[in-house]
């Protein structure tokens, strides 16, 4: 993938950020060779390793030996600094936690296969958001709400590296927007344990304890996330500060689309190809990473 998206002039000055898990020392020497860098720097922090290489100007070969090699890698301009950020948006849902939540909660049903070959159609962009999300909570109806705290409690978990991440975004002031096609249930524990700013999601029904299979209120999709991210962005991203938004499916497109840095984690190939950057073998905190 080229993970540069910008019509930055060429008189930029670049350096190439490489991270993965362990980086060997031969392979970071060879992509130093290869990208004509003048210096390599270890970046400290974080669950991974990573390098800046200044200087890198060859950029021909490089998304094709980061692959082989297994690196998430970056071309970040020198003036990208974290000091910059305004904005941070994500998703929820196998971005900033390793699961489906609805997925999980079929499970409870015993249909996770069902409605899971639903969520990844979704996701691929081959069927639409909104139409999905009613088919597959419909198939819930009937469901104790007690299940949505047993999915909370002992199937979600944070990605790696979130917590520093959030940290890191929040030390310099950026606002931090969890803006999902999932469920309020699962958004606001969330704000509250991570200390989010803002928080956007879809309310399940429940009559009688039970779930009912319906929504209440507009669905929460694409368009709403954009819509989002837009109106915040006005608001504090200005005189020169950055918006960041971070998504995984087709759903995140329209989102991403509004940042001013768009970053793809663990994420479909539709939106690998729309991104500014992709992650896709370190956690979250590499985000940090891609800021001076």
């Amino acid at each position: 993938m080229d993970t540069v998206r910008t019509s930055a002039s060429d008189s930029l000055i670049f350096s190439l950020v490489i991270q993965a898990p362990e980086i060997p020392t031969p392979t970071l020497k060879e992509l130093a060779r290869r990208t004509g860098a003048s210096r390599i720097v270890g970046v400290p922090g974080g669950g991974t390793q990573a390098f800046r290489l200044e200087g890198a100007s060859k950029w021909a070969s490089t998304a094709a030996f980061c692959a082989e090699e297994h690196l998430d890698f970056a071309f970040v301009p020198t003036g990208q600094r974290l000091d910059r950020v305004r904005l941070m948006s994500m998703d929820m849902d196998s971005t900033l936690i390793t699961i489906e939540c609805v997925d999980e909660i079929a499970d409870m049903q015993g249909i996770k296969p069902e409605v899971a070959a639903i969520t990844a159609a979704a996701m691929r962009g081959e069927i639409d958001f909104g139409q999905s999300l009613v088919r597959r909570v419909a198939l819930l109806a009937g469901l104790d709400v007690s299940v949505l705290e047993h999915v909370y409690m002992e199937r979600l978990t944070l990605s790696p590296g979130a917590e520093r991440m959030l940290a890191s975004f929040r030390k310099v002031g950026a606002k931090i927007l969890l803006v999902s096609g999932g469920f309020s249930f699962f958004t606001e524990r969330l704000k509250q344990r991570l200390g989010l700013d803002y928080t956007v999601s879809n309310t399940l029904e429940v009559v009688a304890g039970k779930l009912t299979g319906r929504i209440e209120g507009p669905i929460v999709d694409a368009k709403v996330k954009a819509d989002w991210v837009r109106k915040l962005r006005a608001e504090y991203a200005h005189g020169g500060g950055l918006a960041v938004a971070i998504g995984d499916g087709a759903n995140d497109l329209p989102m991403l689309g509004e940042a001013d840095i768009s970053i793809a984690y663990r994420a479909k190939p539709v939106v690998r190809a729309a991104c500014t950057y992709a992650i896709d073998y370190c956690g979250l905190d590499a985000v940090v990473n891609l800021f001076a």
